[in-house]
């Protein structure tokens, strides 16, 4: 008897030890089995009370009456599946007549408490059916990114989602977006992130940062271009645009529309010309959008204005040129100025890590998730990196950006400094680089990364 005491005693000292130090391992040794007993135990008193069930039917109310038998009780939806995975529990429902997949998504919070796990999200699978995703821990504490199992241009891994998923920023699926955040909330780490991502693809990387380049200018090695001022920066957006429109030239010399060439063949954007012609991809960073924004005395406002009209062009017509807009800044409102709100409309996607306010969160989200602004604003300061994350289609999950520190972001810029394509109109804005980038063995140029 006291081997087996001295026995459990150990497993349990085992359980904390893990559950403290080692939250996955705890979760896939006890935790998931602990998490399974305690849903399928709790699941019909839980729908019951957090009132996702529907009366009985009638023929059923009927039966009882005959038979004189007490009135059955309600209906909980039907369990599909339930599919333990590495981060929490995954739990497939079919909807009873009369439900609603947003009575799911109201009662998220409910059901996290009801099972006693750290997060529930849910989202509708098809018409009758959703799926609970529960998450048994804390995945955002400790951020570890898993190692991707295939590469695709412009599309990089940049952070872990609060369900265990990889967050990617799709340029081909949002080409432009919106990144807001308070100081030291993680916005430029995000960015950082995003670089190193993209410093391994055929992309050309152009970068305004008016902060007198402290940010972007470290990455120097693997940009086309760069400004640090916002008089440079009228220049490179105007430099910009030329090249959007000699792109469109060269699509519409390219198109051959006529009546033998194959549907397939004829294309609108620069993804389906011959690989030999198609011109790289090209990424704008902004860093801080309302340093280009702000104007004191005349001749700053029509520069102003030139920055915005060039932005809102690049926005509205780049992506069948291959040109993405990523613009970060702290507060993204109409006090900046005409055509600002018209900019932000074009920018599908929404990031906002922690802001001041609710006023900076509704710049992000207000349009588009009004839920998601509650979200933002309770962002832990001691969490930075932390962030929220939604598109134009109003869905939103939280997030949570690995700490990448500028070190290994310049060494990983300087390693695919050979990467660098050459753009004619951007020739003037090509930074110069440090002499220890320039020492080394010169690597040929990619094809793809060929001057256009």
């Amino acid at each position: 008897m006291s081997a087996l005491w001295v026995t459990l005693l150990v497993v349990l000292a085992l359980a904390i030890a893990l559950r403290r130090l080692r939250p996955t391992w705890y979760w896939m040794t006890f935790g998931v089995t602990f998490a399974t007993v305690r849903v399928l135990i709790r699941y019909r008193s839980v729908m019951d009370a957090c009132g996702l069930t529907v009366p009985p039917s009638r023929w059923q109310l009927a039966l009882a009456r005959i038979a004189n038998r007490p009135v059955p009780d309600g209906r909980s939806p039907r369990i599909l599946r339930l599919r333990p995975t590495a981060t929490g529990l995954v739990l497939r429902l079919k909807l009873r007549p009369g439900q609603d997949a947003f009575d799911f998504s109201a009662s998220s919070d409910r059901l996290r408490h009801s099972f006693t796990l750290h997060n529930v999200v849910s989202r509708e699978i098809r018409s009758g059916v959703v799926e609970l995703r529960m998450t048994g821990y804390d995945v955002l504490r400790r951020v570890r990114m898993p190692v991707p199992r295939s590469v695709e241009v412009l599309r990089v891994p940049v952070a872990l989602r609060e369900g265990g998923e990889v967050h990617y920023r799709d340029f081909r699926q949002v080409p432009h977006a919106l990144n807001v955040g308070a100081t030291k909330s993680g916005k430029s780490v995000y960015q950082r992130t995003l670089v190193a991502g993209l410093a391994p693809q055929n992309v050309a990387l152009v970068g305004i940062d008016c902060k007198n380049g402290v940010e972007l200018f470290p990455l120097a090695a693997r940009f086309t271009a760069l400004a640090d001022n916002p008089v440079a920066a009228a220049d490179l957006l105007a430099a910009l645009v030329q090249y959007m429109g000699r792109v469109y030239e060269l699509i519409r010399a390219e198109q051959r529309i006529s009546v033998a060439t194959p549907d397939a063949e004829i294309t609108a954007d620069i993804w389906d010309l011959p690989a030999h012609l198609r011109p790289v991809p090209v990424v704008l960073l902004v860093d801080e959008v309302a340093e280009l924004a702000l104007a004191a005395n005349k001749a700053e406002e029509a520069r102003r204005d030139r920055i915005v009209t060039d932005l809102v062009r690049l926005a509205q017509l780049g992506r069948a040129a291959g040109i993405h807009l990523e613009i970060c800044g702290q507060r993204f409102g109409s006090e900046l100025g005409k055509g600002i709100t018209m900019l932000r409309a074009q920018l599908t996607g929404r990031t906002a890590h922690r802001v001041n306010d609710e006023t900076s969160a509704n710049m992000a989200f207000g349009d588009i998730a009004p839920d998601a602004v509650l979200a933002a604003v309770q962002i832990d300061k001691d969490r930075p990196g932390t962030a929220v994350a939604g598109d134009s289609s109003g869905g939103w999950t939280r997030i949570r950006a690995p700490h990448t520190t500028l070190r290994a972001a310049v060494d990983t810029c300087n390693a695919h400094a050979f990467r660098t394509p050459e753009i004619l109109e951007l020739d003037a804005f090509r930074p110069e680089l440090p002499a220890r980038v320039l020492i080394g063995k010169v690597q040929p140029k990619p094809a793809g990364a060929s001057a256009f």
